[in-house]
């Protein structure tokens, strides 16, 4: 999979990943290869990324979106803490 993690002043994340886990406004959920597509609305909250190369990441995002579709996934943020 493909991640984009963009903030209205920086694009704080770009690569390829395993898994992507983000705060939804109904609970955190998580995003592995082949994944259904989706949006959702993000809540501050914990964005925990795992790369491709098993290295793991984590950002406070301050609210935002996430959009997946066809294993690319884009994180626009309010803001990262």
């Amino acid at each position: 999979m493909y991640l984009e993690l963009i903030t209205p002043d920086t694009k704080a994340f770009e690569g390829e990943v395993q898994s992507v886990k983000v705060p939804g406004i109904e609970g955190e959920f998580e995003m592995l290869n082949n994944h259904a597509d989706i949006i959702s609305a993000l809540e501050k909250g914990d964005l925990r990324i795992v790369t491709a190369n098993g290295e793991e990441k984590t950002f406070v995002v301050d609210g935002g979106t996430v959009e997946l579709i066809n294993n690319k996934i884009t994180v626009l943020a309010e803001a990262i803490l």
